[in-house]
């Protein structure tokens, strides 16, 4: 029996917001936005899914509009509560580099993204209302010559990738971007087909979309549900079968797959310290800050903006990381969402789970955005303290820079999907495709051996 009921979101922080959909959330008489769950009384399906964020529902939705299995999908929390919820919603190429380990992949997630734009459109319907979507564009700004230079070099990179891209001169960029503070040294490389999206949109069309399913018993949510152990076949063997609740077991009878972001570490270690298998799963969490200012008229931005130094800050600490260093970061990347709210970032840190918002690094990133547009030092402190929301989220961080991706060695039938760290959202429907395409033993669109679990820092 499926059943259909009302419950209230929680959030890593209060200051992070939800977004109401029409078709798949209701308002209480003070506002309150209550998500419609879709749950069932059975316990076996094919495919169980731990995580609700952007990974594991396009994974969930990728079984259950490719193939006929069944899906679970469970989570300790709700769904955007996490990095999805808190993310800036980019699906930018600018700051990625061909021939890098995540280019294939990211390329194809981004192709996936405009192909679901485009239907939609096809369909007679609106993808910026139903995604947040926008064909904005990107710029990458340099400020000195050193920048300028490495940004021309990029962009010849970029070209020769196959990517429409150019450099703007300073007065080239300041007739597309008024607002940006340019000088004889400031250039930027523009990529006119880069495009964003809104998190908690996104969301919830893909929630939608599954909770389709749900009638033809092909589809259930079990949130607010930690996962505590793993069910296996005949007690000890190697065969995973599901996973525990709290409250329940779920059996996956063709897979178990694990895409809880940042948790995906150390729930694996849970997971696994009665199987007797030496695996590590070094996913660690990163704090992010992200600043949301309301009502915001002082200027508009026509493309996504992020400055030159944000790849450096993004990989600065791959290589000998201590995790125990806070190793913080700013750098500057501004959007307008669909609301016309401007969208301020970003920080990266490493201070464990600690989600609470941060006034010093606020702070930084409202400081850091001013250099880039004075205008937002014309803004009073009361004007900008009673206008802003913050977003604080958890971004799953691999110490090699790429996600993990696989099967998990010494056991069958389960995956991993985790440790995408800022580009969860930009990856999600290519990583999607791969693991279904694993499971169900499909040729991969992107070369897998790069994700793998075997022969990275996990063993």
């Amino acid at each position: 029996m499926v059943s259909i009921f009302l419950q209230s979101p929680t959030f890593l922080t209060p200051l992070s917001y939800p977004f109401s959909s029409r078709s798949s959330t209701k308002r209480t008489q003070h506002g309150a936005s209550l998500s419609l769950r879709v749950t069932a009384s059975r316990s076996s399906f094919d495919v169980v899914v731990v995580g609700g964020g952007i990974i594991g529902l396009t994974i969930a939705r990728q079984f259950l509009t490719g193939s006929d299995l069944s899906v679970a999908v469970v989570d300790k929390a709700v769904p955007c509560s996490g990095a999805t919820g808190a993310g800036q919603g980019y699906i930018w190429m600018t700051h990625k580099k061909p021939g890098s380990d995540v280019w294939d992949l990211t390329l194809r997630s981004h192709e996936l993204w405009h192909k679901l734009a485009e239907s939609l459109t096809d369909d007679g319907l609106d993808p910026e209302e139903l995604l947040g979507w926008k064909k904005t564009g990107s710029l990458l700004i340099g400020r000195t010559t050193e920048e300028c230079v490495a940004l021309k070099q990029k962009v010849h990179e970029l070209s020769e990738a196959g990517l429409r891209t150019e450099y703007l001169s300073s007065a080239e960029l300041l007739l597309k971007e008024p607002a940006i503070l340019v000088n004889d040294n400031t250039g930027a490389a523009f990529l006119p087909d880069d495009s964003q999206l809104d998190a908690h949109r996104a969301v919830a069309y893909i929630e939608k979309g599954n909770r389709a399913f749900a009638t033809a018993g092909r589809y259930a949510e079990f949130y607010n549900e930690p996962v505590t152990g793993l069910i296996r076949s005949d007690g000890d063997s190697k065969v995973v079968a599901g996973v525990k609740t709290l409250k329940r077991n779920l059996y996956g009878k063709k897979a178990t797959i694990v895409a809880a972001g940042c948790w995906s570490g150390s729930l694996m270690h849970e997971l696994l310290k009665d199987c007797n298998i030496p695996l590590d799963v070094p996913v660690k969490p990163r704090k992010g800050h992200l600043l949301v200012v309301e009502n915001f008229d002082s200027f508009h931005l026509n493309h996504g903006i992020m400055e030159a130094g944000y790849s450096n800050h993004q990989s600065a600490s791959v290589s000998g990381l201590d995790v125990d260093e806070r190793m913080l970061s700013i750098s500057m990347t501004a959007t307008m969402d669909t609301s016309g709210n401007l969208v301020l970032g970003s920080s990266r840190e490493f201070v464990g789970f600690d989600t609470e918002a941060d006034e010093f690094i606020i702070r930084c990133i409202w400081e850091r955005a001013a250099e880039f547009f004075p205008k937002l030092r014309d803004i009073s402190l009361e004007d900008f303290i009673r206008n802003r929301k913050v977003r604080v989220g958890l971004r799953p961080y691999m110490p090699d820079g790429k996600p993990v991706i696989g099967s998990v060695p010494g056991l069958q039938n389960m995956y991993l999907a985790a440790g995408h760290e800022g580009g969860g959202l930009s990856m999600a429907l290519a990583t999607a495709e791969m693991v279904t395409d694993m499971v169900l033993g499909k040729p991969s669109q992107v070369d897998t051996s790069t994700f793998g679990v075997k022969g990275r820092r996990c063993c």
